[in-house]
């Protein structure tokens, strides 16, 4: 179903984010990301003169090589367009993620290493939608991992995290019975 139809309107910019996970032949995982900003019109910059229409003003890519733990064993940026001449300094920075665990905490601790002038807003902005497509890339590793939790009486660790996964819900209550709770407006068996 699309959106509803919008009033008559004039493009101005364009953010186009393009993600793929991938399983390497040495048995981990790459996650690469590549995000491209341009705008409808021409306009001057300080650093590179005009920008023409369709032109990119931002184009970037990072790549994180992580274990099927969700472990970042490498990080790569690289910034081909940017506004200024001193943004593509902050690339290499990113190599610093290299350690990190995909999980809970992970956008502070993206954070502590990346944020403000130690890093780009665009790439460590992304970084956040990369770790998403991690988890889909490695959503068979993690299927195992929830069965065998489950075969010890544990709690599947994806109750919880969205709508479709309520404790409440009827995929839970599918999925995971011994897990599910009866939704507000039932009343709980007895």
């Amino acid at each position: 179903m699309p959106l509803s139809p919008p009033v008559p309107r004039q493009p101005m910019h364009r953010r186009a984010l393009v993600m793929h996970g991938y399983k390497r032949e040495d048995g981990l995982f790459d996650i690469e990301g590549h995000l491209e900003d341009t705008k409808a019109y021409a306009f001057e910059n300080d650093d590179r003169g005009r920008i023409e229409p369709g032109e990119a003003l931002h184009g970037m890519w990072i790549r994180l090589t992580v274990t099927a733990e969700m472990e970042i064993v490498t990080a790569e940026a690289v910034s081909d367009f940017t506004p200024y001449a001193i943004c593509p300094v902050a690339a290499p920075n990113f190599a610093v993620l290299a350690g990190l665990t995909i999980g809970p905490g992970f956008n502070r601790a993206v954070n502590e290493r990346v944020g403000g002038i130690k890093g780009c807003t665009h790439l460590r902005e992304m970084l956040g939608q990369m770790a998403t497509v991690a988890y889909q890339t490695l959503v068979g590793q993690r299927r195992a991992k929830t069965a065998a939790l489950v075969a010890q009486n544990k709690r599947p660790p994806q109750i919880g995290t969205c709508l479709a996964y309520a404790a409440t819900s009827p995929v839970v209550r599918s999925r995971w019975p011994d897990w599910a709770e009866a939704p507000a407006s039932e009343p709980a068996a007895e």
